[in-house]
């Protein structure tokens, strides 16, 4: 046993310096005597393909890949040349679906060893600039029949041709709460659904009045709005977490009328009231002024549950402010208000040098039928008292 070791070590050794000096004939003759005794070995096989493609036989270096790949589907380094050797073959758009498994199984960059850094940022340019072919090969085929659509329709249509080709990701429903099924995930909701928004649109000075008096008397009120306990995972939250560069001021939370903040904001609670806002006792509604802070980010995440969409209304802006859901960005302009379902993946920019306020309250998914909400939030209901009574 200690022998037939000792046997492949100098295999090992010799093939290594046969590499080195250039005599390829002689490392491929060495390296099929080392195979023999290790079909197993991985390590040979990628020996065996560095050989083949210095000495300028890419079909047999691919085969040579081929066989470490059967023997690890993910090596990162086996995948990374496969592509490499198909692009100089066949092109880039042969190359482009291996160079995309490349990648995905790519280490971090902060990991990356220093002679793959090169390859695998060509792997990103090939995935990329074929992507961006197909898609504007497609957009042309289609070019005719987009004539007929409506500007929505158009819309939805560009955004499939971008998810068929890869350049976006196809958004869904990411409740962290209750999914209810067999409702669309549309990012943002055409205004035709509520009827009510030029009247909250029209009100945007006299709730700018109401919230420049909270600011001047109830900063402090303000609180950070994400606030996870010590010891808490964070996630994407860290850098906001029990900061007040993201903070709100609450009418309603979790169901429950903010007496205190109604009273300084009188006439703006009054409008609230008069609207279809979602109501389950615990849950919603919640109305509140979601104050961001000059140069501030929110990062990507998602909402309790599609049953209710959020509304924004923008009373403060500085300047230029980012608003995205799914694949879909807006800047928000005074005096025009939105409706998002906020189970689909959203962020938020606050670009300009001073803080940006809005107003976000929770309303009905229009689509759920009255009766619906009614059974909807008799079981969050439930479901809160199942776990306040334990088990």
């Amino acid at each position: 046993m200690g022998s037939a070791d000792s046997r492949q070590t100098d295999l090992r050794d010799a093939i290594q310096a046969a590499l080195q000096r250039g005599d390829r004939n002689s490392a491929l003759t060495l390296l099929a005597q080392a195979e023999a005794a290790a079909p197993g070995d991985k390590a040979l096989k990628m020996q065996r393909a560095m050989a083949h493609r210095a000495a300028g036989n890419l079909i047999a270096a691919l085969a040579a890949l081929d066989d470490a790949l059967n023997l690890d589907p993910y090596d990162f380094v086996a995948l990374l040349s496969k592509a490499a050797l198909t692009e100089r073959l066949s092109g880039e758009r042969e190359a482009a679906a291996l160079y995309r498994n490349a990648l995905i199984v790519a280490p971090p960059e902060e990991e990356m060893p220093a002679q793959l850094r090169a390859p695998t940022e060509r792997a990103r340019q090939v995935v990329a600039q074929t992507r961006e072919a197909l898609e504007t090969h497609l957009l042309a085929q289609t070019a005719t029949a987009d004539q007929a659509l409506s500007g929505e329709a158009r819309r939805r249509f560009a955004e499939s041709v971008g998810i068929f080709s890869g350049r976006l990701k196809a958004h869904v429903h990411e409740p962290l709460l209750l999914h209810y099924p067999r409702l669309p995930a549309i990012p943002f909701y055409d205004r035709s659904h509520f009827p009510w928004l030029p009247e909250l649109e029209a009100a945007s000075d006299m709730i700018v009045e109401e919230l420049q008096g909270a600011l001047a008397t109830a900063k402090g009120d303000f609180a950070p709005y994400i606030a996870y306990p010590k010891g808490t995972p964070v996630n994407q939250w860290g850098e906001l977490n029990h900061s007040s560069r993201w903070s709100s001021f609450f009418l309603w939370k979790d169901g429950a009328r903010q007496d205190g903040a109604c009273k300084l904001c009188p006439k703006t609670a009054a409008l609230l009231e008069r609207l279809p806002l979602a109501t389950t006792p615990g849950y919603a509604p919640t109305a509140m002024f979601s104050a961001l802070d000059a140069r501030t980010h929110i990062p990507p995440h998602t909402g309790s549950t599609n049953v209710r969409l959020l509304c924004h209304l923008p009373l403060i802006l500085p300047g230029p402010a980012r608003f995205r859901v799914g694949n879909e960005t807006r800047e928000w302009k005074m005096g025009e208000a939105w409706v998002f379902d906020d189970t689909i993946e959203h962020e938020a920019w606050n670009d300009a040098d001073e803080l940006r306020v809005i107003l976000i309250l929770d309303i009905w998914n229009p689509l759920l039928e009255p009766a619906e909400r009614a059974l909807v939030s008799a079981l969050l209901t439930a479901r809160k008292g199942f776990y306040e009574v334990g088990g």
